[in-house]
């Protein structure tokens, strides 16, 4: 993926950017034109797989808070089976299609006992979240070889502002700023508006470049959501304080 400032359109700036989109796919006129949200990394041996399991419940530091902040049993035990699940999957660059049924059916077990059924309105959202699985193949980038995928991914949202950033660790630091429209309590719209190569070198976003992002579950450590195209997209929460760029 090329770093420097694109010279030929917006066709060419896609291209450079098409790695950090954004959660929902974007709206465009043909598919090759479609975008997404991106994150990444993949697991390929058994024993990698157990040493990515320990290490996403240790890196999670949040996972033992789980069994203490719930206010409900149910909610504790689902979240608890997500995290188990996802745990070797590789943010889901692992996931098999059994895999990513499974994750689905636990994923709307644990929404059917969201606690907050208004996410738009609650602080909760607000601050820095770190991506841990979706079933977006472009942002898993698994077409790619590993060392040319994002290592780490994040998605940071500011409900006062209602501005939204995504971001990419090494290799590439991309990042993209949004708009936020809010359509219902759990749904928004979202209009990119300036990519950053590397985190450096502004470009301005097309104007196709659109999506929805739906908020399905909600609590302090936790975020699932659903983008426009049917992905779906699990977060743990990393700095509630973070602000994004307006």
């Amino acid at each position: 993926m090329a770093l420097s400032v694109p010279n030929s359109g917006n066709a060419t700036i896609l291209r450079a950017t098409s790695q950090l989109s954004a959660f929902p796919r974007l709206t465009s006129p043909s598919p090759a034109d479609q975008t997404n949200f991106q994150f990444s990394t993949t697991t390929t041996t058994t024993r990698r797989n157990s040493s990515s399991t320990n290490s996403i419940v240790a890196q999670f530091s949040f996972f033992p808070a789980f069994l203490n902040k719930g206010k409900n049993d149910k909610a504790l035990k689902v979240k608890e089976e997500l995290l188990q699940s996802i745990s070797p999957l590789d943010r889901g660059a692992a996931a098999t299609p059994e895999d990513q049924q499974r994750v689905d059916e636990i994923a709307r077990k644990l929404e059917a006992v969201n606690p907050t059924r208004e996410p738009l309105k609650s602080d909760l959202l607000n601050g820095k979240w770190e991506l841990i699985y979706t079933t977006s193949q472009s942002i898993l980038q698994t077409q790619r070889p590993k060392f040319l995928r994002s290592v780490t991914n994040y998605q940071a949202i500011n409900l006062d502002t209602l501005r939204a950033q995504n971001l990419e660790s090494w290799p590439f630091f991309n990042q993209v700023t949004a708009d936020l429209t809010p359509l219902n309590a759990r749904k928004v719209s979202v209009k990119f508006d300036t990519f950053k190569i590397a985190g450096l070198i502004p470009v301005k976003a097309p104007g196709r470049a659109r999506g929805e992002l739906e908020i399905t579950y909600l609590d302090e450590d936790l975020r699932v959501s659903r983008g426009d195209k049917g992905n779906l997209f699990i977060l743990k929460m990393v700095d509630p304080s973070y602000r994004v760029p307006v």
